[in-house]
């Protein structure tokens, strides 16, 4: 399958990284003490990984101002301790290397967290472009940032078959609407994330998607 497709692009975290499960449980924990509240690590994990709605859900019920949780989480955050904590998949690194085509990112990690991650994990010469989703670029499901990215790839709208990998269905929407195929990884089972993704093709590995043509 690899040959089949003139570009690859692909979504950031769940799909080529996570993240130790410690790092986020103390961010949140963090945000809680600032906010007030004693979160449980069900409530932790559910307000990172916001898996079917849990985030909207949680922070509903626990009677909190979404922007304000935000505003708490990002003065929370660190780039650098963030980008330690995380880790590539294994079968993400082994199948980058057998693609030879241009590949890019499209994540809604922002910039200023994007950037640490590939540098600690030495990756960011895997891509030929990055693009991180903000309010002026748009957001998946929208296929702007799909099509910014073809663009920078000069792959855009000009006959080339491409795809887009991802863990979210927000991924799969920006493919669609970019015009490309969509494939799904998924590396939580549905029990776990309350939902099931449709895509082109799902798999739980990237080495699902493997040729014995790859370089």
């Amino acid at each position: 399958m690899t040959t089949d497709y003139d570009f690859w692009l692909f979504d950031l975290d769940g799909t080529l990284v996570d993240i130790e499960p410690a790092y986020p449980r103390k961010v949140m924990g963090a945000v809680g003490d600032r906010l007030g509240v004693e979160f449980t690590d069900r409530e932790r994990d559910a307000l990172w990984y916001g898996f079917g709605g849990t985030r909207t859900r949680t922070l509903k019920d626990r009677d909190i101002d979404q922007q304000e949780f935000w505003r708490l989480f990002h003065e929370e955050e660190d780039p650098v301790t963030r980008a330690e904590a995380t880790y590539l998949y294994d079968d993400a690194e082994r199948f980058l290397a057998t693609l030879d085509a241009p590949v890019g990112l499209v994540t809604h990690c922002q910039q200023y967290l994007t950037d640490p991650v590939l540098d600690h994990l030495d990756i960011a010469d895997w891509f030929d472009t990055v693009v991180c989703c903000d309010d002026d670029i748009g957001w998946k499901p929208d296929p702007k940032p799909v099509e910014l990215a073809m663009r920078e790839m000069n792959v855009g709208h000009n006959g080339h078959r491409g795809v887009l990998a991802g863990d979210n269905p927000s991924d799969i929407g920006a493919a669609w609407n970019a015009g490309l195929d969509g494939v799904h990884v998924g590396r939580r089972s549905p029990a776990e994330t309350g939902r099931c993704v449709r895509g082109d093709r799902r798999v739980a590995s990237l080495l699902d998607l493997s040729s014995s043509q790859g370089r």
